[in-house]
């Protein structure tokens, strides 16, 4: 590992050798924050190290460093763009630099060395302070320790206690070595999948920005595609997609490359996206058609894994003016693996793999070629339904609602088809409610299973919820009306449900639920 000092950080700044790639977030952390990590230098305590890709690659978009423009490159390329590290890099060279403008828009304020501070590990002794706040008498500047000159004025009119106590903490800063890790490469794939795994710890990486700076900034504008995509399905309900860059990335990587990985997203030509981006359209708009006709899903949100949409997209994409017709058999295949995806957790890990095999088989399905799409094992047991608690946005409890969706459920009251597009396009937990209220189950003391299991749980309106009340089933029996066979039977509900007999209701509907749950995924 490398090691820089902080006057080799002031210069290699100034000389525009560290560069922000524009995929990089921009500069966040409060002045506090930043006195804080000149505390920990000071200290000795631990604050990090810098990741720093040397390429002679010119990258298209760039950020500066936090309030400072940063100058051209003083030499030819090769440069360091930091890809972990900007916060503290940006704090360090903001702090003690003296020769670059600060941008007045942005947030920032001077650090200050409280030289009459306790000298304690705990207590802090540098402090961001605004220019009223300065007491001279107490406050010295960090920004004139790496300039002579303003800092033997600095120093002028202290004692030589105050003195030898400011030298010394200037020695600090002027030995202290900053560590970094540099590679260097000319592959755009190993940079991203580095990113990703450091981002992985704190902010997403943002591919599409990503992407923007690499290839497309000046020549297509893939956001503004992208804006547009997401007016098209605001009536639709998944306005929302047109906002998830990286999940529509990921449909385009597949859709175009065959895979939706970060490296096949690298390797990605520009003018090809351009020239097939119909396709993506088409593809994407076809998935979000499908799943709403076929599973009910109204919105992002009902989704287990929005993932799922990236195979399905790459069925529906066909060139601009064409339209794909699929026969019934294709369709049977498509909805059993999407049900073993939700009820099997799929995408739950090894999420590249599965895709990648996914987007294979599917392509062979739309070819008419003989596809194992969905082949893979699943299991579904009573206990699914009875260990798993109803929680909106939950895997679990999204695949359940889907679940409950296909069999068109009826108004408890009423017997009136329920507006599914309504009530999922919400995803609104009120729309959901225990089938044995919780008030009731305590008060006969049948809480040994969690009243919140999904197996007592149905379509319900709050409406309709509070005009059953939190009565027995035997007794909010009387509001429903006189035949609700068919209520039951589009809510897979038991008859036991009216014997308030919780165990028993649980066994009997949970038996019911999977058997249907097998049906879906044969």
């Amino acid at each position: 590992m490398d090691q820089l000092t902080i006057r080799e950080i002031l210069d290699t700044v100034i000389r525009g050798q560290i560069r922000i790639p524009a995929f990089q977030r921009g500069f966040v952390w409060e002045p506090d924050r930043v006195a804080y990590l000149m505390d920990s230098i000071y200290k000795g305590f631990p604050f990090g190290s810098l990741l720093f890709w040397r390429t002679k690659e010119k990258l298209k978009t760039e950020r500066d460093l936090g309030p400072f423009k940063l100058p051209p490159p003083t030499e030819d390329y090769p440069v360091d763009y930091v890809l972990d590290g900007q916060q503290r890099i940006t704090s360090i060279f903001g702090v003690f630099q003296t020769e670059l403008p600060i941008d007045q828009s942005e947030q920032w304020q001077d650090i200050y060395f409280d030289f009459l501070a306790d000298t304690n590990a705990q207590d802090p002794q540098f402090f961001a302070l605004r220019p009223e706040e300065v007491d001279l008498e107490r406050h010295f500047p960090l920004k004139t320790l790496f300039d002579t000159t303003a800092y033997r004025k600095a120093t002028a009119s202290f004692d030589e206690i105050v003195a030898k106590k400011i030298d010394d903490m200037q020695s600090v800063y002027k030995e202290v070595r900053i560590p970094v890790q540099m590679f260097r490469t000319e592959d755009r794939a190993t940079v991203s999948i580095i990113f990703e795994r450091v981002n992985r710890q704190g902010v997403p990486l943002d591919t599409l920005q990503l992407l923007s700076a690499w290839t497309w900034s000046e020549e297509f504008q893939l956001q503004s595609q992208f804006a547009d995509l997401e007016e098209q399905l605001e009536p639709f309900g998944f306005r929302e997609l047109g906002t998830d860059s990286n999940l529509l990335l990921r449909c385009c990587s597949a859709i175009l490359g065959g895979d939706a990985s970060p490296e096949a997203l690298m390797a990605l030509n520009g003018a090809m996206v351009r020239e097939r981006f119909q396709e993506v359209l088409n593809g994407v708009r076809g998935a979000v058609d499908y799943i709403r006709t076929n599973y009910k899903a109204y919105s992002l949100a009902n989704l287990p894994f929005s993932t799922i949409l990236v195979p399905l997209s790459v069925f529906f994409a066909v060139p601009e003016n064409c339209e794909i017709k699929y026969t019934d058999d294709q369709r049977k295949i498509i909805d059993r693996w999407f049900w073993r995806s939700c009820f099997g957790r799929r995408y739950s890990s090894g999420v590249l793999r599965n895709l990648k095999t996914d987007i294979e088989e599917i392509l062979k399905l739309r070819l008419g070629k003989p596809s194992a799409l969905g082949g893979f094992p699943v299991t579904i047991s009573d206990s699914f339904f009875v260990e798993n608690v109803f929680t909106m946005g939950a895997v679990n409890t999204s695949t359940f609602i889907l679940l409950l969706a296909q069999r068109l459920p009826l108004s408890f009251i009423s017997g009136a088809p329920i507006d599914l597009g309504d009530k999922l396009r919400q995803s609104n937990r009120a729309e959901f409610h225990h089938l044995m209220p919780k008030a009731f189950l305590q008060s006969t003391e049948q809480t040994n299973i969690s009243p919140n299991c999904l197996a007592n749980f149905a379509f319900i309106s709050r409406a309709d919820n509070r005009e059953l009340g939190g009565v027995a089933p035997s007794i909010y029996r009387s509001k429903m009306p006189n035949d609700i066979s068919e209520i039951l039977e589009r809510s897979i509900i038991p008859g036991e449900l009216f014997e308030n007999n919780y165990p028993n209701f649980l066994e009997k509907r949970a038996y019911l639920l999977r058997e249907f749950a097998e049906g879906l995924c044969q």
